[in-house]
């Protein structure tokens, strides 16, 4: 039987959980230029799909870089990220994150 699932667009900072079940967790994000995500370590295997405008990220001991619309980002478990929006055009992304946090070992 197939589901679908619905996300939200909007013209504020918008972080929202679409699907979390144990073999994926899914989420939407939108942020505005100068909106951030709280630096934190990735809790599963994560990958970042940008789907429009572009981000910053710092991931670990790297220097900061900016991915745009199309860069899919693989990013292991247990690295520190700080993710941000420095470009006036709102990025939106998806994060994917497999396992579901809560098996990731």
């Amino acid at each position: 039987m197939v589901k679908a699932y619905q996300f939200n667009q909007s013209s504020v900072k918008l972080i929202e959980k679409i699907l979390d079940d144990d073999v994926v967790m899914i989420n939407h994000m939108i942020l505005n230029q100068g909106d951030a995500l709280p630096k934190h370590d990735s809790n599963s295997n994560v990958y970042m799909i940008i789907v429009r405008g572009a981000i910053t990220a710092q991931l670990g001991d790297e220097s900061a870089k900016r991915y745009e619309c199309g860069s899919i980002l693989n990013i292991p478990g247990k690295i520190a990220m700080n993710i941000s929006n420095s470009d006036p055009e709102q990025a939106e992304f998806f994060v994917v994150k497999a396992p579901s946090p809560r098996l990731y070992q």
